[in-house]
């Protein structure tokens, strides 16, 4: 009789338990991330008690000063974290090359140095003197603001003892290595280890480190899994590469909402936040245009006005063509079926264009009623008052559907000057200065938008 082995492998993605290694995840499909565990059962194993490292105390005595956030004097990016940077927090910072990482944390290292000490910049892809040259070009130079290229993580902590640095910032955490570990960097193991090795840093020293990450090509965090899990917070940074707006997205924060976006706009000088982005996304036209709809989203808590455009024309092809930039094309095409059913619009013989301006992207469902104005507009060549913001989901019966939000949409609009408004019905209580006209469908929509000149 053969004794079964009680050695099993997991998965560093997933943690999928397998009898024997095999070079893919049958659960996760990652490559190369089965990794060979001990095979005592847990589920039978009694750990003794040990001394607490310290005592439980009722949670009303705790001090939080020690963990109170500290500015890094980039308010967009404070407004992201929460607050600024806490001491002994963990940040990763990801998203696509050339999008403005390095820009945007050797401005975080630059303003942390004029406002709150000195700053270590550990870079493991460039020279110190190409860095050099960049902050040079962005006017980030600063005399508390150190500067190492290593790709050790034994140097860096060396860095660290001699520096002693309010914040570290390490650029990037795929291109470090420890040591005690074998692999190459950016490997699942490296990278694993000295995303541990710097979050122990962190918590025994209350140091702060910011991470930058690279992403995969569907847009998600590059590296195992347990990456994402080791870190407090990740935020990730998004961009058009034809467009100078950038956008920090909160996609997990333990010491804040993790659904805020900061805006920035990226120049030859360097990064600059954008405290009040709405103007970047509608165009400037001295009469209106037809085919041109005023809609509110919503990025997290900020309310951003934005610009639909839709451009319908005739075409001889036998196939008429469908553009989208900006929004989902799926849900364009829905809208598109409604307008055709519910709407009673030809459409099938059409070239239909849509997009948004300025960069924007938007694909919550509340910009659908703005997206049927746009089109009907350019349908029958009326413009739209340019005064007139219109927010609702449009669902497959040509109804208009509530949506989250709709005051602080609507106060925003306000603000900027805009007077009319189509919201669904049942809109709750909504603000003062701007005459809002409530519609129940997509005909009593397109009539309400005639009306409102």
């Amino acid at each position: 009789m053969v004794k079964k082995s009680s050695t099993v492998y997991r998965c560093a993605e997933c943690g999928h338990e397998a009898a024997k290694w095999v070079g893919r995840c049958p659960e996760c499909q990652a490559w190369g991330t089965l990794e060979e565990r001990g095979g005592a059962n847990p589920a039978i194993t009694r750990v003794a008690a040990g001394a607490p490292s310290a005592p439980a105390r009722p949670i009303a005595e705790v001090d939080v000063e020690s963990a109170r956030a500290k500015s890094t004097g980039v308010p967009e990016f404070d407004r992201v974290l929460g607050g600024g940077l806490v001491p002994g927090a963990v940040v990763l910072l990801a998203g696509e090359p050339g999008v403005g990482k390095s820009t945007l944390l050797l401005e975080v290292a630059y303003q942390w140095a004029v406002t709150a000490g000195r700053s270590l910049y550990v870079t493991g892809e460039e020279s110190a003197g190409q860095v050099r040259l960049r902050a040079e070009r962005t006017g980030n130079v600063h005399g508390e603001m150190f500067l190492a290229a290593e790709s050790d993580l034994a140097a860096i902590l060396g860095h660290v003892d001699a520096v002693k640095p309010g914040v570290l910032i390490v650029d990037s955490v795929q291109t470090m290595a420890s040591p005690q570990v074998e692999g190459s960097p950016g490997g699942v193991t490296q990278v694993r280890a000295v995303t541990a090795g710097l979050v122990a840093l962190a918590k025994e020293r209350g140091l702060p480190v910011v991470l930058v990450g690279h992403v995969t090509k569907d847009g998600s965090v590059a590296g195992p899994r347990v990456l994402e899990h080791l870190v407090d917070v990740v935020l990730q940074f998004e961009g058009d590469k034809h467009s100078t707006l950038r956008m920090v997205r909160g996609v997990k924060n333990r010491f804040g909402a993790a659904d805020e976006v900061g805006c920035f706009e990226l120049t030859e000088g360097g990064i600059v936040g954008v405290p009040d982005p709405s103007g970047l996304f509608m165009s400037r036209t001295a009469e209106p245009v037809p085919g041109t709809a005023i809609t509110v989203a919503v990025e997290g808590k900020r309310p951003l006005l934005g610009e639909v455009q839709a451009l319908v024309s005739s075409t001889s092809m036998p196939q008429p063509r469908r553009a989208v930039s900006g929004l989902d094309s799926a849900r364009v095409a829905m809208v598109l079926a409604v307008l055709e059913k519910r709407g009673k619009l030809k459409l099938g013989d059409k070239d239909v264009y849509v997009a948004t301006v300025g960069g924007m992207k938007i694909t919550e469902p509340a910009i659908d009623l703005a997206l049927v104005l746009a089109l009907t507009s350019s349908l029958h060549e009326v413009a739209l008052s340019p005064r007139l913001v219109s927010l609702g989901e449009v669902g497959l019966a040509g109804e208009v559907r509530r949506v989250p939000n709709v005051a602080r949409r609507l106060a925003e609009a306000s603000r900027l000057g805009f007077t009319h408004a189509l919201v669904p019905p049942d809109s709750g209580k909504l603000p003062d200065g701007i005459r809002v006209l409530e519609v129940g469908d997509v005909a009593s929509a397109l009539n309400a938008a005639n009306h409102a000149q």
